[in-house]
């Protein structure tokens, strides 16, 4: 199994030099991959700051990896959840960290953290506290 780098996800997705695309392409067609959590938080990052990528094109990128049979994605059925909170609204980041806090309670001063998600009831219970 190999480890991916944010800079080859970004190649990949923005595809800005062809063939850096093209080793990342070749890699996945003929290794085991091992996407991290802290490569996501980075890629969702880079998209949405540098290369201006909309929410939904990050959010199906992330999802298209999840169905690559020879990608393996750190925490994946957390990364799921994240990725539904995502998809409502919430900061990536931020979504991430409630994903992987497991049973801790989320402290937060951000009263807007995965408003939505906890809204619906999609999320588990998290804590604003107010000074």
């Amino acid at each position: 199994m190999i480890a991916f780098d944010t800079n080859l996800l970004v190649r990949l997705v923005v595809d800005d030099d062809p063939a850096q695309a093209d080793v990342v392409v070749k890699l996945l067609e003929n290794e085991r991959v091992l996407i991290c959590c802290s490569v996501l938080l980075e890629t969702e990052w880079v998209l949405r700051s540098r290369y201006r990528a909309p929410r939904a094109r990050i959010l199906a990128c992330f999802e298209n990896l999840l169905q690559v049979s020879n990608v393996e994605l750190e925490r994946s059925d957390r990364i799921e959840r994240a990725l539904d909170w995502y998809r409502l609204g919430a900061d990536f980041a931020d979504a991430m960290h409630l994903a992987t806090c497991g049973e801790a309670v989320m402290h937060t001063f951000d009263g807007n953290f995965c408003k939505a998600a906890r809204e619906s009831g999609l999320a588990p219970a998290v804590t604003v506290l107010r000074t």
